[in-house]
């Protein structure tokens, strides 16, 4: 591979083409193969920096050495983790990248499409999530995870009859509903990171509302606060309500309508003022979820303190 081309992504849009990358045989299914990391055959150098498969990849990583990204923070994870991609995704390898041993999961989009998983599929938030949000795994969730890998590779080397799909579909979406209930446990386990993002979100919404960023920008955004945070919307909003059960949404209109009150009840600034201050375009919206809020239209609740 040129050197000079391997900056730019390169893009995959069959398995097959992904396997050929790598070193490895043909898959034994045009739209689903398990790839084991040991039989990977292309020296690291070789691979892409950055490329972009349109087909799905569960990556489960264990015997990892070093320490592994979460969010904003590095973790020690012996145990192993999984780590989800949609397609189309861009991945980009990274220079300290812990080395490890485990498999990937690739399914075309078309092994699901006469499927209900087909669309339920975009459903689960851990797609969404950057790579660096890992599902990180205990002992037991490690051998539920490899048991069904197990499952899988077993059915992928068994002739195919007319059940063979649906099988297939089946142990998917137990790993992927396995895979739910764990980041469930993960979101309550991790309290430390959730309580660092809760105290980084709470600053920055009181900077957003108390300077002239609403004025210029207009009201924040949950794709604006997530950037900030450097995670995505999604995590963002799940982490959220695993904590506090409220979405990202929600917290910027707590945190909207308590700046409201604060302005409202010490200023002179009229209601239309106060709203324009705050990010609305319109004062009548600004009065409607206010009102939604507190039972109260701004004027009612800035006259109770004449």
């Amino acid at each position: 591979m040129k050197r000079a081309l391997k900056n730019l992504p390169v893009i995959f849009n069959s398995i097959s083409e992904l396997h050929r990358a790598l070193g490895l045989p043909k898959p034994l299914h045009p739209l689903v193969s398990l790839v084991d990391y040991d039989e990977i055959k292309t020296a690291p150098d070789e691979l892409p920096t950055s490329l972009i498969l349109n087909f799905y990849k569960i990556s489960y990583k264990k015997d990892i050495r070093g320490k592994m990204k979460y969010g904003q923070n590095y973790y020690d994870f012996d145990e192993g983790g999984l780590v989800f991609i949609s397609p189309n995704q861009l991945l980009a390898a990274a220079g300290d990248n812990p080395d490890y041993t485990g498999n990937s999961l690739l399914i075309h989009p078309d092994f699901l499409r006469d499927y209900p998983l087909g669309k339920k599929i975009k459903n689960y938030g851990f797609f969404s999530y950057s790579a660096n949000e890992a599902l990180h795994l205990s002992e037991k969730e490690k051998q539920t995870i490899v048991s069904i890998f197990e499952n899988i590779q077993q059915e992928l080397t068994t002739t195919i009859d007319d059940f063979s799909q649906d099988v297939m579909i089946s142990h998917i979406e137990v790993l992927l509903n396995y895979s739910n209930r764990f980041y469930k446990r993960q979101f309550i386990t991790r309290k430390a990171v959730s309580n660092d993002l809760l105290e980084k979100l709470e600053s920055l919404l009181n900077d957003y509302f108390s300077s002239n960023i609403a004025l210029t920008k207009g009201l924040p955004t949950v794709q604006y606060i997530a950037e900030q945070l450097n995670i995505s919307p999604r995590y963002l909003s799940d982490m959220l309500r695993s904590v506090t059960g409220r979405n990202a949404q929600q917290h910027i209109h707590d945190k909207l309508i308590e700046k409201a009150k604060e302005v409202l009840s010490t200023s002179n600034l009229s209601v239309a003022e106060i709203a324009y201050q705050l990010g609305f375009e319109h004062p009548q919206s600004f009065n409607k979820i206010f009102k939604r809020k507190t039972n109260l239209t701004p004027i009612a609740f800035k006259q109770s303190f004449n």
